[in-house]
């Protein structure tokens, strides 16, 4: 157990030291920019942004990547299982996670107080009501988004460029056809009752209210099935 906990405290202590250059260069970058803009108009009535949870998306994404990328074969050298080196990664993803759902909450909120006009993910879907699920929906969709990437990079390594090519080619099709089935084969009642369902999934129910344990639910489950999925290729992996 020394050991897990070692290396749980080392992905989460190097991946956290990050965080703040992260949210300085975004805060700063959208205060120069609104700045500018502002002068170059002449007022800053109209001047501000929205949805900056999606700049932690993306560095959350890279997270993934790099979650497999710089650490693997360096702490398989010094001994760790692929077990210890999966559960010391998603510990790692939660952890990162939280924080920035935090901090990307409180700024949301802020940021409303002073600017009614302001949103963000979570309130563009679910409004400024309820400020603990605003922090939990963000933190299972950014630990969501890593451990997707994360598989992503696992499959590519495991299987090799060319046949990832050929994987992703399949998977554009995939959703071609789907896209075809929408248009051209469903009947307008089948689309209306898949349309019903992922509301329902998304936690807005036929009587105008919002269940919000389903939304919840439905990225406990994806983020199972990512993490299931990423442990059986890990365990497999060889240094490359």
């Amino acid at each position: 157990m020394k050991k897990l906990k070692s290396i749980i405290q080392y992905e989460c202590m190097t991946s956290f030291k990050y965080i703040w250059m992260f949210y300085a260069i975004q805060y700063l970058s959208v205060g120069f920019i609104s700045i500018v803009i502002g002068l170059v108009l002449g007022n800053f009535d109209d001047i501000g942004t929205n949805f900056l949870e999606i700049n932690t998306l993306i560095y959350v994404g890279i997270l993934g990547i790099l979650g497999f990328h710089d650490d693997f074969k360096m702490l398989i050298q010094n001994g760790f299982t692929r077990k210890y080196i999966f559960i010391a990664t998603i510990s790692m993803f939660c952890f990162i996670s939280g924080t920035m759902a935090f901090i990307d909450t409180v700024v949301a909120n802020m940021l409303h107080y002073i600017n009614s006009g302001y949103l963000s993910l979570y309130s563009s879907l679910y409004g400024y009501e309820n400020i603990f699920m605003n922090w939990l929906w963000l933190f299972l969709l950014y630990v969501a988004f890593c451990s997707l990437l994360y598989l992503v990079i696992l499959v590519i390594n495991k299987v090799g460029k060319v046949i990832s090519i050929y994987l992703g080619v399949i998977f554009g099709g995939i959703i071609l056809l789907v896209v075809a089935l929408f248009r051209y084969v469903f009947t307008a009642k089948v689309i209306s009752d898949i349309l019903k369902l992922f509301m329902k999934v998304m936690g807005f129910m036929a009587n105008g209210t919002i269940n919000y344990i389903f939304p919840v639910l439905t990225l406990l489950v994806f983020v199972t099935i990512l993490a299931v999925g990423s442990y059986t290729i890990i365990r497999r992996t060889e240094l490359g």
